[in-house]
């Protein structure tokens, strides 16, 4: 079975570079727009039109630099952030009466995008940074800053820091979603191996003891020995050993990614399976199966999963009913469901035996009945009344609300 990994990237970040592209290349028609419409204020109309015709072609050519945090790189924030200064720093050169009289300076708002380009790269404290060099450069365009000027600065200030803010706080949360989606991919994990280590290797070694304990003489003494090593399998098995899922944060992408290994073959299986050939192998002189007429058809990873869960309820009718027990199988196919019912006329289970099974390790109903039937967003309930049977409902949707072949 072939093993390959999947890529997963979770990032709430990557949409603020989309919204920051857009906005750089809109602040940099409208600075354009602003110029042409007041260009005869201008004392120096060639100073004015030649930034920003530079302007124009860096913010086209940097377009990829702002698409990612991991194509914005350091020099980049830097030299943006030094045109954007620039730009301020010479208005009073184009426009002589640029320091008595409020008006735009030659970049206008594009500024604001090179300070947030420094947030959502760098958190809060870079924001903070920009914007206040940002301020500086204001401050000495106007000389004496009017009213307007501290009111536009204060307002870059702070919305980049509280951009910046929420950027970290949404690393942070990614960094949680990825460890939680971690720990649920090993959870399931183990439950999985759990279920086919009980639908093996312990049922073979329980029998090997029961048998080995009937025989007597050696016999004896290995099924004494298959006993203790499935008690040591049952102990491992509730306590967990996965492969491990990793989850690393890449830092120059700005995203969270989880690596996970997949089944080429179960990830590309498709189609349906009809239920009724998986169950028809059940029936026997002890083991009656009624069926509908019509095919019973699910994914075929469901169907597997609902089979085995029901080889697992028969298992623990020939185990716990004993030899001369009679089970009974009823199919049912519903719009939007399908139904399976196992019922036995064994002494039925004790109350709380359930829990003291589990607290034990032998985790069959939880896990091989229970586990599987979670996983394809169904349900199972078991009934039981001691001296009249036990009986196992499974429920499946048609639709599976689980995360059963899913990945990431």
């Amino acid at each position: 079975m072939v093993k390959r990994v999947r890529v997963v990237r979770m990032s709430v970040e990557q949409p603020l570079w989309r919204a920051l592209t857009g906005y750089r290349v809109l602040t940099m028609v409208y600075a354009v727009l602003l110029a042409v419409f007041a260009r005869d204020e201008y004392e120096r109309p060639w100073i004015a039109f030649g930034f920003l015709a530079l302007l124009t072609v860096w913010t086209l050519a940097t377009l990829p630099k702002v698409a990612s945090a991991a194509a914005c790189t350091r020099g980049f924030l830097g030299v943006d952030l030094a045109l954007a200064m620039t730009g301020i720093l010479i208005t009073p050169l184009a426009d002589l009466q640029a320091q008595q009289v409020d008006g735009s300076t030659l970049p206008s708002i594009w500024t604001a995008g090179s300070v947030l380009a420094f947030a959502i790269k760098g958190g809060w404290r870079w924001a903070g940074f920009a914007s206040s060099l940002v301020a500086v450069a204001n401050l000495i365009e106007r000389g004496e800053p009017s009213r307007d000027t501290l009111h536009n600065v204060m307002l870059v200030w702070v919305a980049s820091i509280a951009i910046g803010y929420v950027v970290e706080v949404a690393r942070a949360s990614e960094r949680t979603l990825a460890r939680a989606l971690e720990i649920e991919a090993a959870t399931r994990e183990r439950e999985r191996l759990a279920r086919d280590i009980h639908d093996s290797v312990l049922q073979v070694l329980a029998m090997v003891q029961r048998r080995g304990a009937a025989l007597g003489g050696e016999a004896a003494e290995l099924g004494r020995l298959a006993g203790e090593q499935e008690v040591a399998l049952r102990t491992l098995v509730s306590s967990g050993l996965v492969p491990p899922t990793r989850v690393s944060e890449d830092a120059s992408q700005g995203a969270v990614v989880r690596t996970v290994e997949v089944d080429d073959e179960q990830d590309e299986a498709g189609g349906e399976t009809d239920l009724r050939t998986l169950l028809t192998p059940h029936a026997g002189s002890r083991i009656s199966f009624a069926e509908p007429g019509a095919p019973v058809l699910l994914p075929s990873a469901a169907a597997a999963e609902l089979a085995a869960a029901v080889g697992a309820a028969l298992d623990n009718v020939r185990v716990h009913a004993g030899d001369g027990a009679q089970a009974w199988i009823l199919l049912e196919d519903w719009p939007d469901e399908v139904i399976v019912t196992v019922r036995d006329d064994g002494p039925g289970i004790p109350e709380g035996r359930l829990a003291q099974a589990e607290g034990e390790g032998r985790l069959g109903v939880a896990l091989s009945i229970r586990g599987r039937l979670r996983d394809l967003g169904g349900t199972a309930e078991l009934i039981s009344v001691p001296g009249q049977g036990t009986e196992v409902e499974l429920k499946v949707p048609k639709v599976s609300r689980g995360k059963a072949g899913q990945v990431g």
